[in-house]
């Protein structure tokens, strides 16, 4: 891409973080909230199969549908982002990876959902979602922070619902989020009809207590949960490890 049209893509403030992965790169604002390692396991730990559709809820800045078009062969993704100024610049991104054909950036609320999305029906839908509960803690002061990482714009039960509504049947959901969520995950999963099937803990350290889990459910499927091998982000020699 030329230097001029890098220009045009690119705001004041903003810049190109390589992804390591096929030659992408993503636009990000450092002011803002930037993606981090738990978007790279989700992405990791999802399974999307030849000719599948892909929608991500909560997209930000489109780090889930870009990196998954290159680790997969997903025909069609789609991420759905309520800030239409981070969904401006996921679509920036897709833009700049010439990307166009196969991500789709949408600007809207979750909460909605299937109501933007109907009648379509999705093989798979990913999240990275807020991890607190919006009474937890102090609230970023920065309005785009928080949303990320309070449930300031919706809830666990908003991306559940919509789920059950715009997977097929047999679709698969991912999800990485907090342990200490992990009860209320389970119970609401099943309630919505997306029964867990597989379970994979992050631990900073092996003697440490994890501090991600990633969970793939299954919409209409029969009871049965596997536990992965657990994923140790630091060795002993202080590399990332994933088995």
């Amino acid at each position: 891409m030329t230097n001029n049209r890098r220009a045009e893509l690119l705001k004041p403030g903003e810049r190109l973080d390589n992804l390591q992965i096929g030659g992408l790169e993503l636009i990000q604002n450092p002011a803002g909230f930037c993606f981090g390692v738990d978007a790279v396991f989700l992405s990791d730990f999802v399974k999307v199969k030849p000719g599948e559709t892909v929608l991500d809820m909560g997209t930000g800045n489109g780090i889930i549908p870009i990196l998954l078009s290159a680790k997969t062969q997903g025909e069609k993704f789609t991420g759905l982002e309520i800030q239409p100024d981070t969904a401006d610049m996921a679509r920036r991104s897709v833009v700049y990876n010439h990307l166009e054909e196969k991500i789709e950036i949408v600007t809207g609320d979750i909460k909605e959902a299937a109501e933007i999305f109907r009648p379509a029906f999705f093989d798979v839908i990913t999240t990275n979602p807020p991890y607190m509960l919006s009474e937890h803690g102090m609230r970023n002061p920065d309005n785009a922070k928080a949303i990320a990482r309070h449930e300031v714009l919706c809830t666990l039960d908003d991306i559940l619902r919509e789920s059950m509504r715009l997977l097929q049947d047999k679709g698969r959901f991912y999800m990485i989020h907090r342990p200490f969520r992990l009860t209320e995950i389970m119970i609401k999963m099943n309630y919505y009809k997306i029964e867990p099937k597989r379970i994979r803990f992050i631990h900073p350290y092996i003697d440490k207590e994890p501090v991600l889990v990633l969970i793939e459910g299954v919409r209409g499927a029969r009871p049965r949960v596997t536990v992965e091998p657990p994923i140790i982000i630091y060795g002993g020699e202080g590399s990332r490890q994933k088995d």
